[in-house]
């Protein structure tokens, strides 16, 4: 047993496994738990509670939801017939902060990584083409990330979509806004170079 007791370190033990706390930051919220009101703590514990019982994939894009479908799907003001495809959750909520996009969205839940024992069938993928083929899709913009892992995952999907006579488009990539040239790496300007349109 630790110096701060069997409970403390066991909170503290918990905390630290969570991605990007290590130790001095898992003490440093067991101690703020701590000091908290039971009200403070039992809210926290409640939330995550409420997380892990209430949250479930969306039926239609395995976005996360509450209900059998999440917001995004249920909202009638979405253009139904442009799917974006990610590979997460968090890139949805991404892409979702621009307020650019009024499509709908698949999410992938991954990508395809043979080393990582992560193929196809694991993914979301046949819901997807099982979409596209009930009619109704315009366009399916593939927004994988720019990784090698991602562009594969694209790939396939663009093979198994062509046939059903769909529009494939993918995010253009490149040189951001207010960036320089010179700093620029050469994946960047690759891109750039590639995904160059008319002015």
């Amino acid at each position: 047993m630790g110096a701060y007791g069997e409970t403390i370190e066991r909170l503290m033990a918990e905390l630290g496994k969570l991605p990007g706390i290590g130790a001095r930051t898992a003490e440093r919220l067991a101690f703020h738990i701590l000091k908290s009101t039971s009200e403070e703590a039992m809210a926290l514990a409640e939330a995550i509670h409420d997380v892990k019982t209430k949250i479930r994939p969306c039926g239609r894009c395995f976005n996360l939801a509450e209900g059998e479908l999440c917001s995004i799907c249920s909202d009638a003001r979405r253009d139904q017939g442009t799917i974006c495809v990610v590979e997460q959750p968090k890139d949805l909520l991404s892409l979702e902060a621009t307020g650019a996009y009024r499509g709908v969205y698949h999410v992938l839940m991954g990508h395809i990584a043979p080393l990582e024992n992560l193929e196809a069938e694991d993914l979301t993928i046949a819901p997807l083409v099982a979409r596209v083929q009930a009619g109704g899709v315009s366009e399916v913009i593939l927004a994988t990330n720019p990784t090698v892992a991602g562009d594969a995952t694209s790939l396939h999907i663009q093979a198994l979509l062509e046939p059903l006579g769909v529009k494939v488009t993918r995010l253009a990539r490149g040189l951001p806004t207010g960036s320089q040239i010179e700093y620029a790496n050469k994946s960047i300007l690759s891109d750039a170079l590639t995904d160059r349109r008319q002015v």
